[in-house]
């Protein structure tokens, strides 16, 4: 499943020294402290904060490696994670906020963790920066910057000024703004071990000895004010490429995994098992809050919901939360040593139509939906009009979820208090009127208009095994065949990294929040937004985008641009939203306090809290 930072993005901040093989703990191990979760995609990457590694089970794997000031429950409400550290403004005019990193937190390999390790979110996150350093323009449609960050462009980089300020200590880091910016808290900047992407950048494939380490931490430091383009860019590559990993084992680069979590990578099999183990340093001395017992976690690859089912009943696995079906949630009810754990998550099923060339392809989209040409746009409505929605929802989720609705806001859920209103005048009522029948008719319609045959679609929705996204595959294809359409859509291993490859006529998949911010999902679809993979430009769209990340907002004000943002991407005609995915958790009976949440990362959030009971 695709993830998007929404609003926030997370420096890589994984773990680990030394690495050994490690073999598959049986989920009824007598030392009931091993958890073995469920995931229905491989591992393909380290740092999420780059594009082509932005992927749930990568955001899961790093959430368990790294602390920050913040993380949210599952109310879900902003919790502060004071143990790391803390953050306050500290001036209104001009509006600076201060962080502070609490004194004798260390890294995995007991490098002291300064607010130094704090400034590298800057320039993660600052085009100025990038800029100024020579390393090139985010903006930039053609060339990627030094660093390949989903950071630029959002709020943090609108509107902060001058260079973060370190404290006479290093300790507290000052970051001032043009003005008083919406959701300040989530924009604190996230640690990063600095000193291993020093180690790193100098071509070195080892831990380091403290002196060293605090050397090259101190060297980044000078860099980083002197706009050292040469250090900068060496640390740029490793930072945008160097983590880009789908195995770990004795002869991957240690400094990879350094971190300040609670667990350090161990392993990771190709396109299978991922393990993680304690860190020692954390249970001594820790930068969040102390598990309790757990000293082995491992993600599984299941990507067949009844195969994954099946393991829980076998006591193979002790977490299942992939994308189930009708079958394996009656599975999962079936299994005496299991709880199911139901609820609602933030992440929406949706169909996206290619427009033009995607934010970081070198290709030009030349397919039958490319342009705003009379026959691209009837063609993109025809799809979109023929798209079986109301046929998904009821037959792939409402056996999931009976209160599962069809989704027609991508920016609002369902249960939201503006979603009526937003529903109302977006204009989306031009893919609702009538019935899938009639629609359908419409669709086939438009397409005769252009063309004497079908149209043939390429659409990429997932890895080939994943049942759920089949079955929908299967709907799609019936429908689309009665509309005028050939729908092409194989699975694809390792699918999420192709999301910008200009083969694809369209996408099917679901985004994700991590945090809870005024933007919403509208930095989806601005121009330059990184996660705009339909190449689509809006100027409304834009200045719509632009002005919920300028200032705090009234609930009145928050909507109109919302309505503007849905208006025009129904006016353009290149995405749908489909549904709300029903959350079901199958857990190991005995595992306590597995409390799935909305955001992501859904699972993991509180593992600190899990336990074994006999």
């Amino acid at each position: 499943m695709k993830l998007n930072r929404l609003s926030k993005v997370a420096i890589v901040a994984t773990a680990a020294a030394g690495l050994v093989a490690g073999a598959l703990l049986p989920a009824n191990a007598a030392t009931r402290s091993t958890v073995v979760i469920v995931t229905s995609n491989a591992l393909t990457g380290l740092n999420t904060s780059v594009d082509e590694m932005n992927l749930t089970i990568n955001g899961d794997v790093a959430y368990l490696q790294g602390f920050g000031f913040y993380y949210y429950d599952n109310s879900p409400k902003l919790v502060k994670n004071t143990t790391f550290g803390n953050y306050k403004v500290i001036s209104q005019n001009p509006f600076r906020v201060q962080y502070n990193v609490n004194p004798g937190k260390v890294w995995s390999d007991g490098t002291p963790i300064t607010a130094v390790d704090l400034l590298l979110s800057h320039v993660v996150r600052s085009s100025s920066y990038s800029l100024g350093a020579g390393l090139g323009d985010p903006k930039s449609a053609e060339v990627k910057p030094g660093f390949n960050s989903l950071g630029y462009g959002d709020v943090y980089d609108t509107h902060h000024v001058y260079l973060p300020k370190l404290s006479a200590d290093k300790m507290s880091l000052t970051i001032e703004y043009d003005q008083a910016i919406p959701d300040w808290e989530i924009n604190a900047p996230g640690p990063s071990p600095v000193h291993a992407l020093v180690h790193m950048a100098e071509g070195k494939k080892s831990l380091q000895n403290a002196a060293a380490n605090l050397a090259a931490k101190a060297k980044f430091e000078k860099a980083f004010y002197a706009y050292d383009k040469k250090l900068m860019a060496a640390m740029g590559k490793v930072w945008s490429n160097d983590y880009n990993v789908k195995e770990v084992n004795a002869q991957t680069n240690p400094l990879l995994y350094v971190g300040n979590g609670a667990y350090i990578l161990r392993s990771v099999v190709a396109n299978g098992t991922i393990t993680l183990v304690e860190n020692p340093r954390h249970k001594t001395n820790p930068s969040g809050p102390k598990t309790n017992g757990i000293k082995t976690v491992q993600f599984r690859v299941i990507d067949n919901a009844t195969a994954a089912a099946q393991a829980l009943r076998n006591q193979e696995i002790d977490v299942y939360a992939g994308q189930p079906t009708a079958d394996s949630v009656a599975q999962l009810r079936a299994i005496p040593t299991a709880k199911v754990i139901g609820g609602q998550s933030s992440f929406f099923e949706h169909i996206d139509l290619r427009v033009g060339k995607a934010a970081g392809s070198t290709t030009e989209y030349t397919g039958p939906f490319a342009g705003n040409s009379q026959k691209a746009k009837d063609l993109r409505t025809a799809f979109l009009l023929m798209y079986p929605r109301d046929e998904i929802v009821e037959k792939i989720f409402k056996p999931l979820n009976p209160g599962s609705v069809r989704m027609d806001s991508p920016i609002v859920f369902p249960k939201e208090p503006d979603y009526k209103a937003i529903t109302s005048n977006s204009g989306v009522s031009k893919f609702t009127t009538g019935t899938p029948s009639s629609r359908e008719a419409a669709a086939l319609a438009l397409v005769r208009k252009h063309s004497a045959t079908d149209v043939k679609v390429n659409l990429l929705w997932g890895n080939p095994n994943n049942t759920r996204r089949a079955d929908i595959m299967q709907l799609v294809r019936a429908a689309g065949k009665r509309a005028g359409f050939e729908v092409n859509a194989p699975g694809v291993q390792g699918w999420s990294s192709r999301l910008a490859d200009s083969e694809w006529d369209a996408q099917h998949f679901a985004w994700g929040k991590t945090a809870l911010d005024q933007k919403g999902n509208a930095s989806l679809y601005c121009t330059v937004c990184s996660s705009n993979y339909l190449g689509n430009s809006n100027a409304k769209i834009d200045a719509a985008e632009k002005k919920l990340g300028a200032a705090p907002l009234s609930a009145k004000e928050r909507l109109e641009q919302y309505t503007i943002i849905e208006k025009e991407l129904y006016n353009d005609v290149v995405t749908l939203p489909i549904v709300q995915f029903p959350e079901v958790t199958g857990a190991n009976a005995k595992l306590q306090n597995v409390k799935p949440g909305p955001l992501s990362p859904q699972i993991v959030w509180n593992y600190w809290e899990w336990r074994y009971t006999n």
